[in-house]
């Protein structure tokens, strides 16, 4: 390592943000997995090292055990969303709080499905000079087949369409202070973290590890969410569903004067025009169609009418820092 990095990385803070949402049947687990972590990076990371809880408006007594747990010990802190603000809006709220008391921060979510031990690794790497690492899964031998499937599909729907994302990566990643300082200089509302960090450029690197059976309560990405998520994704950074939309658009046009040619054809030879199932059908289909490229673009229509508003992502009602 030259001596410019040894001066500059010489007892890091480090901060793991953890984004909460009635998470109250996991949450002592959690702290004492991290704490352990902590604790084994001591010869790593500077001693004001911490974790932050960022509780997103839980309904259960999330918010009470962070504030148990802070003062049991202070490396525990948090802060409090006033409202359920979803889970990229906790994550944003934990890395605005971070970045300023810290040199590197790691988010990771509360179930511990991605392995914290990894965590270690990860800073090594950042002392080398990485400002990302990511934390990519090796194994989803614990997933169910529809899990496993829904999810394979949706990195491969965000390839397709153009979006910039790490295969088998969520949000279990590290970045520097400089790295989120550029995150967060990325002002839009609809927010996709998976598709914004790989357009940061920097210097980035990966840590691979085995996805693990959640540590107790369910899973707050089910399918429906899942499938908003893969929305979000396509629709705040690819104008391909736009495009597809034209193409269905002229393919119909060339259909049409096929039809046309045909029906001439059938009067010149005095054929009678039967058919009305078929037009019945033609013009359901086309009117689905239509309503399709509508919606679509009324999606991004929307997305424009919540930017421009320029409504805060977040409220903090509470904190313990």
């Amino acid at each position: 390592m030259s001596e410019v990095l040894k001066e500059t990385y010489t007892s890091p803070c480090l901060a793991i943000v953890v984004p909460c949402y009635n998470e109250a049947s996991v949450l002592e687990k959690t702290t004492e997995h991290l704490l352990a972590v902590l604790d084994d990076m001591q010869v790593l990371i500077g001693p004001n090292s911490r974790i932050l809880y960022v509780d997103d408006g839980s309904k259960d007594d999330t918010w009470d055990i962070i504030k148990q747990q802070h003062e049991a010990d202070s490396r525990v802190t948090g802060i409090s969303l006033a409202h359920n603000s979803g889970h990229q809006n906790a994550l944003v709220a934990g890395l605005e709080t971070a970045v300023r008391i810290s040199d590197f921060i790691v988010t990771i979510d509360a179930d511990l499905q991605d392995d914290e031990s990894v965590i270690p690794s990860m800073v090594s790497l950042a002392l080398e000079g990485n400002d990302i690492v990511y934390g990519v899964r090796s194994s989803r031998a614990t997933d169910t087949w529809f899990k496993r499937t829904t999810a394979q599909a949706f990195y491969r729907l965000m390839s397709g369409m153009g979006v910039q994302t790490v295969y088998n990566h969520a949000d279990f990643r590290l970045m520097s202070r400089r790295a989120v300082e550029a995150l967060l200089d990325y002002g839009e509302r609809n927010l996709f973290l998976r598709g914004l960090v790989p357009l940061l450029g920097f210097r980035q690197a990966q840590v691979e590890y085995a996805r693990r059976v959640r540590l107790a309560g369910e899973s707050k990405y089910p399918f429906g969410k899942m499938l908003g998520l893969a929305f979000d994704g396509v629709t705040s950074f690819s104008m391909k569903p736009v495009h597809m939309v034209l193409w269905i658009g002229i393919a119909f046009l060339l259909a049409s004067i096929g039809i046309a040619l045909w029906v001439f054809v059938c009067l010149i030879q005095h054929k009678a025009i039967t058919g009305w199932a078929s037009l019945m059908l033609s013009i359901w289909f086309c009117s689905g169609c239509v309503l399709i490229g509508l919606g679509i673009i009324g999606e991004y229509v929307g997305k424009i009418y919540i930017e421009v508003k320029h409504r805060p992502r977040y409220n903090i009602k509470d904190e313990r820092l």
